[in-house]
């Protein structure tokens, strides 16, 4: 057996020889440096579980190098023999260790913490929950282990977020922040790295609505976008519904002889089915895509079913035929661009869900009534919320079609002519619309 005291200069000057070396340190019985025949230096332990008659077992600390330096080893190795002397065997530790590290890896805790709680208390957000987790922590993260992630990672992460998305990140605090919690409640972890971790600064509030010449060139501009951006744009524009909606559209959502598009509990924002009703400039555009369905026959196709029985994707926008279409960022870009090229001037700061915000101000301006607007958004808010909401059980089926219409027609004024802009004959066909509603009623 080669004694020396293990230090950096001695473990430097050990060269190599023809078979594996074991040297032993002078100071701590048990620690040693395992040289191997090409060269490579580890610090390793050897111990036994029991008493002298029992073979040895060798325990394998690290490399030569960062991190371990030989008093860090040594300082490791003295842990290690304390474990022995317990009667615990650290090789048996540490391969449970690795298995606890794989069950506790922040990927697969994402899944667990999804079945576990988010789809239990969370019925109507566990799917946003998930793909924030998914798309903005699992990368950054990855398998590391729970008990293993630091606060400042954390930090490093959601600040990142926030460089980008403010919304997004405060989201993103609020899950993790359950994620963790939970890990703690189910004895997974001992304490909580967000622990009093306050969340990031809330979004500065956006009120940008588009000047009706600008929503008129922005619908121009579109039909230089291919599919399926072009026509989601202007469903979008034409319905006032979220971009996630729309681009989640199946034939299978759509009755086109009543004109209506109803959105499943599953894929509205806030879990609750709505109907919207389509108008004419909406209708042109799913019927201009239904039409060039292939084998496609006119007069065969009645309903949304036949439709969606022609075509082999349900979803109308899919460019892969098994997911809704992404790529939004790049398909404003390319809007940008061809905004900007038009007359060399750009539309400043807009986002693609100001199309949204324009859409209700634009109701507002027609004189809608709140209420109808809210109904159209579907937003559990305002007149939809609280006692209000339990007490007011009128879904607006018809004022919402008078109001679609009613767009419809001061878009189609604004996309001839952006100078009359959202009035004149509009405000005088909205008139007219609640004529013949009232006629239908009554």
């Amino acid at each position: 057996m080669v004694q020396i005291k293990i230090t950096k200069r001695s473990v430097d000057a050990v060269r190599a020889t023809s078979s594996d070396q074991f040297l032993w340190d002078t100071d701590l019985k048990g620690f040693g440096l395992k040289v191997t025949a090409r060269g490579a230096k580890s610090y390793i332990v050897q111990y036994r579980m029991g008493g002298r008659g029992l073979p040895t077992r060798r325990y394998t600390i690290g490399a030569h190098g960062a991190p371990w330096t030989p008093d860090k080893a040594r300082q490791r190795a003295q842990e290690l023999l304390i474990v022995a002397k317990s009667g615990r065997d650290p090789a048996e530790e540490e391969r449970l260790q690795r298995a606890a590290d794989v069950d506790l890896a922040f990927d697969r805790y994402v899944e667990s913490f999804v079945d576990g709680y988010a789809k239990r208390h969370q019925a109507r957000s566990w799917k946003q929950a998930r793909s924030t987790l998914r798309y903005n922590a699992v990368p950054r993260l990855g398998s590391k282990p729970l008990p293993k992630i630091s606060r400042r990672e954390i930090a490093n992460l959601l600040e990142d977020v926030a460089s980008r998305r403010p919304a997004t990140s405060r989201y993103l605090h609020a899950t993790l922040r359950k994620l963790f919690r939970w890990a703690v409640s189910r004895g997974d972890l001992g304490s909580s790295p967000m622990a009093e971790m306050p969340a990031p600064a809330p979004p500065i509030k956006r009120d940008r609505v588009l000047a009706d010449e600008e929503l008129h060139r922005v619908w121009a501009a579109s039909h230089q976008l291919d599919f399926p951006f072009g026509p989601m744009l202007r469903v979008l524009i034409a319905t006032g519904q979220r971009r996630e909606e729309v681009g989640g559209m199946r034939w299978s959502e759509l009755q086109f002889e009543h004109c209506m598009w109803s959105i499943p509990a599953d894929r509205a924002k806030n879990g609750l089915i709505h109907d919207v009703p389509l108008n004419n400039l909406a209708v042109a555009e799913l019927e201009m895509l239904r039409d060039e369905l292939p084998d496609f026959e006119t007069d065969s196709i009645q309903n949304a079913e036949s439709v969606a029985q022609s075509r082999v994707n349900d979803l109308i926008f899919s460019t892969t035929g098994t997911s809704p279409p992404s790529g939004w960022g790049k398909a404003k870009a390319r809007l940008d661009a061809v905004l900007a090229n038009e007359r060399d001037q750009p539309i400043q700061h807009w986002r693609i869900h100001d199309l949204r915000r324009t859409f209700a101000t634009g109701l507002q301006r027609l004189g809608i009534r709140y209420e109808v607007t809210e109904a159209l958004l579907n937003h559990v808010s305002g007149s939809r919320a609280g006692v209000a909401g339990i007490y007011q059980r009128h879904n607006w089926s018809a004022e919402k079609r008078t109001a679609l219409d009613a767009w419809n027609t001061a878009l189609v004024q604004l996309i001839e002519n952006p100078k009359l802009g959202l009035t004149g004959r509009a405000v005088g066909k909205i008139s007219q619309l609640r004529l013949e509603n009232t006629s239908e009623a009554a």
